[in-house]
C-alpha cells in the first residue's frame, strides 16, 4: 500500500494561525463584545442575529473569501446548501473517480445529479471539460482512496484553464491542518462541519464567493434556520484552539508511525501515514487479526468509534475499521489494517495500548 499524505501545517505555523485569528477577531469585535454571549433573532438591519454575522466576517477574512455563512446540519448541511444554491436537479457534477463521500453520495442522489468521474490525479483528465458540459465540479480535499496523490492548488488550476465552473471544496478533516483551502487555491466555494474543529454540535461553515452566500441566505432566512449569536461565539472560541491541537495530534501521528516502523511491536508489518478522513496512521498486520486487535484496544481504553472525528468530545485515541470509502476501494483491506487517531493522546499511550491488543490477538 502507498500513501500520499496531504502536507500539514507545522506546530510554530499552527500558533502563527491562532494568532491570525485571533488578530482578526480583534479587528472586528469590540472588546466588550468578546465578553458578552451573543444576540438571538432575525435582526431587522441583517436578517439574522448581529453576532452571528460578525463571527461571519471574521471567517470571511480568515479564509481569504469574498463572504462566509455558519449553517445548520455541520458538514453535510452545509453541503447541501452549496449545492441547492449552484445546482438543479439532472445537473452534471464532475468528480474525481472514487467511492464518494456517504453523506454527500445521499446528497447528489436526492437531488437526482448525474455524475462525471474523472482521476483527478492524472491532471492531463480534465481534457474532457473541453467538449463535455457540467454544472459544477466538487473535489474532496482529504483522500477517498489510500493511493489518491492529487495536489488541490493544481487540480484547481486545470480546471480554471479549461473552464470556469463553479468549483466545490470539501474541506472536512483537512481545514485547519492544511496550509490552505480550496477558496484560497482558486476554488468558488469551500464546505466544513465546525464539529470537527471542536466547536458545537451541528454547526457548519461555507465561504467562497458572495453570490453563493447569498444565495444560502436566501435559502435559510426564516428564524429557525439561523445560528444564533451565542451558538456562533461558541464556534469562534473553539476554533482559537483548534490549530494548535490538531498541529500536535499531527506530530504524534507521525511519532507513532516511525516507531512502528522500526520494529517496535511485533505483528506490525507496516504503518502508513494517511489522510484516510482524517490523517491518521494505517496499521497493517501481517496476520488477519484486526477486527481481534480493535476488541482487545477498546477493553484497554481506546475509543472505538468517533463522534465527530476531532470533535471537542474525543479526547482518548480512537482505534477504529478503515474508512468506508478505502473498504469499498478495496474490501480485503478491512481485515489486515486499522486506522488510529490519536486525538489528544500521546505517541506512548497508542503505542502501549496497540501492543498489548496485538500480543493478546496473536495469543
Amino acid at each position: 500500500m502507498i500513501t500520499y499524505p496531504i502536507k500539514q501545517i507545522s506546530l510554530e505555523e499552527a500558533i502563527n494561525l491562532q494568532f491570525k485569528l485571533v488578530d482578526i477577531i480583534q479587528s472586528v469585535f469590540r472588546g466588550h463584545e468578546l465578553l458578552e454571549a451573543g444576540d438571538y433573532g432575525v435582526s431587522l438591519e441583517l436578517g439574522r442575529p448581529k453576532t452571528t454575522s460578525k463571527v461571519e466576517k471574521v471567517l470571511a477574512k480568515f479564509f481569504d473569501a469574498e463572504d462566509s455563512a455558519l449553517v445548520r446540519g455541520a458538514g453535510t448541511g452545509a453541503m447541501r446548501l452549496v449545492f441547492n444554491s449552484l445546482l438543479k436537479p439532472l445537473n452534471t457534477l464532475l468528480v474525481h473517480d472514487a467511492p464518494v463521500y456517504p453523506t454527500t453520495q445521499n446528497l447528489i442522489d436526492m437531488m437526482g445529479l448525474k455524475l462525471l468521474k474523472v482521476n483527478m490525479n492524472d491532471l492531463d483528465s480534465f481534457e474532457i471539460l473541453k467538449n463535455t458540459k457540467v454544472d459544477a465540479v466538487l473535489i474532496q480535499h482529504s483522500r477517498q482512496k489510500p493511493d489518491d496523490s492529487y495536489e488541490l492548488e493544481k487540480v484547481i488550476k486545470a480546471i480554471k484553464s479549461i473552464t470556469n465552473v463553479p468549483i466545490i471544496t470539501d474541506e472536512n478533516y483537512v481545514v485547519m491542518k492544511a496550509p490552505y483551502i480550496g477558496v484560497q487555491l482558486g476554488a468558488d466555494v469551500s464546505v466544513f462541519s465546525i464539529f470537527k474543529l471542536l466547536g458545537p454540535e451541528g454547526i457548519g461553515c461555507v465561504v467562497g464567493k458572495k453570490h453563493i452566500i447569498d444565495g444560502i441566505r436566501k435559502l435559510t432566512y426564516s428564524g429557525g434556520s439561523q445560528v444564533q449569536g451565542p451558538e456562533a461565539m461558541e464556534a469562534l472560541r473553539s476554533l482559537v484552539y483548534t490549530p494548535v491541537s490538531l498541529a500536535i495530534q499531527a506530530m504524534q501521528v507521525d511519532e507513532i508511525a516511525k516507531r512502528l516502523n522500526n520494529g517496535e511491536i511485533k505483528g506490525v508489518k507496516k504503518a502508513y501515514v494517511a489522510n484516510a478522513q482524517s490523517r491518521v496512521v494505517l496499521i497493517e498486520f501481517e496476520e488477519p487479526i484486526a477486527a481481534k486487535v480493535l476488541k482487545y484496544a477498546e477493553e484497554m481504553g481506546a475509543v472505538p468509534y468517533p463522534v465527530g472525528s476531532e470533535s471537542r468530545y474525543e479526547i482518548g485515541a480512537m482505534f477504529y475499521r478503515v474508512s468506508g470509502t478505502f473498504i469499498k476501494d478495496n474490501p480485503e483491506i478491512k481485515n489486515y489494517v486499522i486506522r488510529i487517531n490519536p486525538m489528544r493522546a500521546g505517541a506512548d499511550t497508542v503505542i502501549r495500548i496497540l501492543k498489548e491488543a496485538v500480543k493478546k490477538s496473536l495469543a
